[in-house]
């Protein structure tokens, strides 16, 4: 994908005093009191506003935060946490404007953080007085938010229509040339894990996926539906029996091409779903009417870890079994573990996934994790984000 890079631009030495308008995702979790909970987001904003900074723009940050109403600022909404905790990492002031959409006051090598944007009237229906406002206040915007990226809003897409140059940020960047990498051009073969509670929430990615991918490992209660419709037992467990022929249908559109769904050999299952439930390992044909199945068996781990480690691309979205009870949690770790070990270039999104990243502490051993959750499922799911498509059409001129 052709796209303008922001870093490309600085190197060449055509942001030294601009304005520069960067759409960050400073999204933070935050406790009761305002107090930021988990600060990835903010730093990994830092480099792109480092960027600018080092080339002597005058840059301006903004984010939204949390779900304000339109047009009705509380305090709650404020990213007053967030310019502190920048400041911080910035080693310099970083000042907080409100009412900022008429004009703002920034030098070259200063940087201000503008209110949650939001609360402006019009951003998330991208109405275009507002997006000119926005595209008026800068030289050059620098889309880096990855997570807002499927979702054309004023300070995402509309300023990218109107501001004289727009381009993409370090992050953003990263991600195209990931997702480019995992689904555009791969090492075959390649290998996605799609798991979750419910086939009906990504019925359409694997859909998608089945056209493309070499081996589509499913997880959960997805799996679940799977077993069902390779006429496997599932007893009492979460299942969508309506969406039984779906998966069969996706079932065949991959044994068309020569590919597979590798359905699970063994599982372990439990009569009630509780972290200290008793685990039994059981054949997958041998599960009983008040059985749980809450992961998947040994064999089939080790089957799928085989595969995994034999893979040229991997593509993983969903822990495989219900990970944050110990008990239940082998099948995901024996995933995680292989794709850590792999040769292949892996690409990994979605908050369940990370957060199984993090418990086995393979950061460094993926590839690339992606910061969207929404705009990464759209992306498996085949679609064009919008942030993506107005960022080519600019740069084609």
């Amino acid at each position: 994908m052709n796209v303008l890079r922001f870093s490309d631009l600085c190197a060449r030495g055509q942001v030294a005093g601009q304005r520069v308008f960067i759409r960050a995702d400073l999204n933070v979790p935050q406790d009761d009191q305002g107090r930021i909970t988990e600060d990835t987001r903010v730093r990994a904003s830092v480099p792109c506003i480092r960027l600018a900074l080092d080339a002597g723009a005058a840059v301006m940050v903004t984010s939204h935060l949390g779900r304000p109403t339109e047009g009705e600022f509380k305090p709650e909404d404020s990213l007053a946490p967030v310019a502190e905790r920048l400041s911080q990492l910035l080693g310099r002031p970083v000042p907080l404007k409100s009412n900022w959409i008429d004009g703002v006051d920034v030098k070259p090598g200063e940087v201000v953080l503008l209110e949650n944007c939001r609360v402006n009237k019009g951003e998330k229906k991208n109405d275009p007085a507002l997006a000119k406002k926005m595209a008026a206040l800068c030289d050059v915007f620098v889309h880096d938010a990855f997570g807002t990226a499927h979702r054309a809003e004023a300070s995402t897409y509309g300023i990218a229509q109107h501001a004289k140059v727009a381009c993409a940020g370090p992050l953003l960047a990263a991600e195209i040339d990931a997702i480019t990498k995992a689904l555009a051009q791969p090492k075959r073969p390649l290998a996605a894990i799609v798991a979750g509670s419910k086939v009906s929430t990504k019925l359409t990615i694997l859909q998608s996926l089945a056209r493309n991918v070499d081996q589509l490992i499913v997880g959960g209660g997805i799996a679940n539906t799977f077993m069902l419709a390779a006429g496997l037992p599932i007893g009492k467990s979460l299942a969508e029996h309506d969406l039984v022929g779906e998966a069969r249908a996706v079932m065949e559109a991959m044994k068309a091409r020569g590919a597979e769904v590798p359905i699970p050999t063994d599982v372990v299952c439990a009569k009630s779903f509780a972290a200290d439930a008793p685990a039994t390992v059981k054949g997958a044909r041998d599960v009983e009417a008040d059985d749980l199945i809450l992961d998947i068996g040994p064999q089939t781990a080790q089957r799928l870890a085989a595969q995994l480690k034999a893979a040229g691309t991997i593509v993983w979205n969903g822990p495989v079994g219900v990970f944050e009870f110990d008990a239940f949690a082998k099948g995901t770790e024996t995933i995680a573990r292989a794709i850590a070990q792999s040769p292949a270039f892996s690409i990994a999104g979605g908050g369940d996934t990370l957060a199984a990243i993090a418990k086995y502490g393979i950061e460094k051993d993926v590839g690339y994790i992606s910061t969207g959750g929404g705009a990464f499922l759209e992306v498996l799911e085949g679609k064009t984000l919008p942030a993506f498509e107005i960022l080519a059409r600019r740069a084609a001129g």
